[in-house]
């Protein structure tokens, strides 16, 4: 038990220490209230410096019904046509020409590009759930196919090129033709593994999204973009007019009436590849040069970038369903074989296919010829 004077020393002493407690904090106090603190001043802050989350509702909303209703119609469209090609390629084994090769490896690249899509649709309307291994792995598909469709396009006309601009020589090295194109369609798939390495090594899940960049303002993107642009659109387009204008030159000097149905057909090609390509080459030009300037910061501007590079990349996804009616329907053999292979799964009646086939006036050319096409591309 505590004593009566341990009792009466200990009291005095807590009183004085609650005393002196209570002045310190009053002290404290007053201290504060007199203390400027010009950093915590919120009428003095400006709201400016500080970033704002862009509004991306309406982009998101018009991504939702634009995205599903055109990839579906072009995968749609795509998987029928470059089927089609191929089981009439493999049908019929009709490998003669550079050009039949070439179309059948035209037609696998749009047929792979075509599966990716419904991916690509749900990459841009929602967020992405199938995991990294799925993500890299369409990422990867997209480019070969891209990339390998671009060079076989360039391969196409330069064999149009010698075909017809130079009859000669191509005749004289006939018998080897067929097998350098199976060589070169095979380099040409190689290099489109090869172009396609970046986008296989920086693909990842970044904010939800699978994308091969971290940023709009990453360097990588940059480089990756201006790669894309320089030999899948600038290289083809030079060697596509170098050729294709020399076709048209030694088609005028020639005296046939299929001369004019050529040059339509030309003029259709080069026709697809311009509206198809330039207007995405175009918007990924102008976001690539804004991407190497930081970025942009207006949200009004950035939404605007965002609706033409959907429309736009729409109308470079159309090649891969185009492709098949542009460079392989329109060949009067391959029609007929087409034709034909109806006929023969029962899609088509045999008065029908007579009537499609023969009622239809056609040159001595277009049936001696063993070429696809021996004066479309």
């Amino acid at each position: 038990m505590i004593s009566v004077c341990g009792l009466q020393n200990l009291v005095p002493s807590v009183l004085i220490w609650i005393m002196t407690f209570k002045s310190c904090l009053g002290q404290f106090e007053e201290n504060s209230t007199a203390m400027n603190y010009p950093e915590y001043n919120y009428s003095s802050v400006d709201y400016d410096d500080y970033p704002i989350l862009c509004d991306k509702a309406s982009n998101r909303q018009f991504r939702l019904w634009f995205m599903s209703t055109f990839y579906s119609l072009i995968c749609f469209l795509g998987l029928v046509g470059n089927l089609l090609v191929i089981l009439t390629f493999f049908y019929f084994k009709r490998l003669k020409t550079m050009t039949d090769v070439y179309l059948l490896n035209l037609s696998f690249a749009d047929l792979l590009f075509s599966l990716t899509l419904p991916f690509w649709a749900a990459n841009s309307m929602a967020q992405w759930v199938l995991g990294l291994i799925v993500c890299k792995s369409m990422h990867a598909i997209y480019k070969v196919s891209f990339y390998s469709s671009m060079l076989l396009l360039c391969f196409i006309s330069v064999d149009r090129y010698f075909a017809i601009s130079r009859a000669v020589s191509a005749h004289r090295h006939r018998t080897q033709a067929v097998f350098f194109s199976k060589v070169s369609s095979a380099v040409i798939w190689i290099m489109a593994m090869l172009f396609s390495v970046p986008d296989m090594m920086y693909t990842t899940i970044n904010n939800k999204t699978c994308t091969p960049y971290s940023s709009s303002s990453d360097q990588l993107r940059i480089g990756i973009q201006t790669g894309q642009i320089v030999l899948a659109f600038v290289l083809p387009l030079l060697v596509m007019s170098f050729c294709y204008s020399s076709i048209i030159q030694t088609l005028c000097q020639a005296r046939n009436f299929e001369r004019n149905k050529a040059i339509k057909v030309i003029l259709a090609v080069v026709g697809v590849f311009l509206v198809c390509q330039v207007p995405y080459n175009l918007v990924l030009f102008w976001i690539t040069v804004v991407t190497a300037q930081g970025g942009t910061k207006d949200c009004h501007y950035e939404n605007h970038l965002l609706y033409a590079t959907d429309v736009s990349q729409v109308l470079a996804f159309l090649r891969c369903c185009l492709n098949p009616f542009v460079y392989a329907f329109i060949g009067v053999k391959f029609r007929r074989d087409l034709l034909k292979l109806l006929k023969d799964f029962g899609c088509m009646s045999q008065e029908r296919f007579f009537r499609y086939n023969f009622g239809r006036r056609r040159s001595s050319l277009a049936t001696d010829t063993e070429t696809t096409t021996t004066f479309s591309p």
